[in-house]
């Protein structure tokens, strides 16, 4: 028993208020290193600011700076008129002690909240609480070109829980629609700076991804309320995208040792939103280390991760994991792995109808002018003699050489047949001559038809 890691566990999340701006859970000896932290880097700080920085009420500040008085840590620097208007410096005591809680870690910020508050946050904000309706997923899809037949699925897919895994050749759209799909997060959620786990701070926002709403300053002047408690950050619903960079070790904590301080996984950022594995096989980690990484998390909707000390804890996995793939879901691994992806949508080639919608808006896109003759040549001519489907990504990466060549040139962007076939061959390669004449064989056009 000895050697078997300590697990944290949380309370469930009816037992604890969602915000609670005076900190209970926060040890004292944390906050009062925090508060030496602030002091040693930024000096002489009014009471009002050291209360801003740190996201606690004055009076829970005022707390822990009285005690700090008392045992010679700070003395008054400069006293005001009006109550309240106060700053403090750090006395010679107070300053090697700041200098010892630097070396225990080098954290400078908002107060971190505990574990048990911030998985109360999570489980109170899910996304599962709110469903996605046919209105929102047409509305996020825009004019994305789709099979009206994939909406039920991709629909009821995001409102499952479950993983999503879309599948289909390269080039089929599985990346854009990805990104589509994530356009369905409506609302705001709050995030905490960092949180607190025996007695190690770990940072989870990440302003790369947590896109704030609205400054701190213009949340901060409005009327003091329990909403605006400043350890958390107001933001949009996450999205992080990862593809062939993705590891193993990527998904656990990031711990510095010179500053001391855990960054969260990116799984625990994306919390309350989504999260993105494009390109699934292709990352150093095979299909099967992931998915045996993840398979608690996505079959229980919960994750562990573990400290240097050896301690593990529980934190919520609130996230629609969305794969995309060229590996169909056999190829992909086991039958046990497959069950927990959820919902494995094919992402196929257009229809001939499709496509052309598609074609049209990149002729919109890059100013170019549709010129039937020369989309027929593209579509009746080139595809079935390159046997290449009608592939979603196909008109950009052909069409947009015709408007970079006219750019080279200063010329407007035309499209010709002439054209086509010198950025179709840019694109694709001169191909297999003996292949093309067959394919343009009268047997072979008849078969076709």
């Amino acid at each position: 028993m000895a050697n078997q890691p300590l697990v944290l566990s949380a309370p469930p999340p009816s037992a604890l208020s969602v915000f609670n701006a005076d900190a209970p859970y926060l040890p004292e000896v944390l906050l009062v290193d925090l508060l030496l932290r602030h002091f040693l880097r930024f000096g002489d700080i009014p009471l009002v600011e050291i209360s801003r920085r740190v996201g606690l009420s004055r009076l829970r500040v005022e707390t822990s700076l009285t005690q700090m008085r008392a045992l010679h840590y700070l003395k008054v620097s400069r006293c005001g008129d009006i109550e309240g208007d106060v700053s403090f410096v750090l006395t010679d005591l107070g300053r090697v002690q700041a200098t010892a809680a630097f070396e225990k870690c080098q954290y400078v910020g908002p107060a971190p909240v505990s574990l048990d508050e911030y998985v109360c946050m999570v489980h109170n904000q899910s996304m599962r609480l709110d469903a996605t309706t046919a209105l929102q997923l047409k509305d996020a899809l825009g004019d994305l070109v789709l099979d009206e037949d994939l909406l039920p699925s991709l629909g009821g897919a995001l409102n499952s829980g479950k993983a999503i895994y879309l599948y289909g050749a390269s080039g089929s759209g599985k990346t854009y629609l990805a990104e589509h799909l994530a356009r369905t997060l409506k609302g705001f959620i709050r995030i905490p700076y960092a949180i607190h786990v025996d007695g190690e701070i770990i940072q989870v926002f990440d302003p790369r991804i947590h896109h704030v709403k609205a400054p701190e300053t213009e949340r901060r002047s409005l009327s003091r309320d329990t909403a605006l408690d400043g350890r958390w950050v107001l933001t949009q619903r996450p999205v992080v995208m990862t593809g062939g960079e993705l590891t193993l070790q990527l998904l656990e904590l990031e711990y510095d040792v010179l500053s001391r301080i855990y960054v969260a996984p990116p799984q625990m950022k994306a919390n309350n939103g989504i999260f993105v594995v494009d390109d699934l096989g292709r990352q150093r980690m095979s299909p099967h280390d992931l998915l045996n990484r993840w398979i608690v998390p996505l079959d229980r909707h919960v994750d562990y991760l573990s400290l240097h000390t050896g301690a593990t804890f529980e934190i919520p996995f609130d996230v629609t994991v969305i794969f995309s793939s060229n590996l169909t879901p056999d190829e992909l691994t086991d039958p046990a792995f497959a069950r927990r992806l959820g919902y494995k949508i094919a992402i196929k080639a257009l229809s001939k109808n499709a496509y052309l919608e598609v074609i049209a808006q990149t002729c919109k896109r890059v100013g170019a002018e549709f010129d039937q003759h020369a989309i027929d040549h593209m579509v009746e001519h080139l595809h079935p003699s390159y046997q290449q489907d009608y592939l979603p990504c196909i008109p950009y990466d052909v069409i947009s050489k015709i408007r970079d060549r006219a750019l080279y040139l200063g010329q407007e962007v035309h499209l010709t047949p002439d054209l086509i076939e010198w950025a179709w061959q840019m694109y694709f390669g001169p191909g297999d001559p003996a292949r093309i004449k067959a394919a343009q064989t009268p047997e072979t056009e008849k078969e076709r038809k």
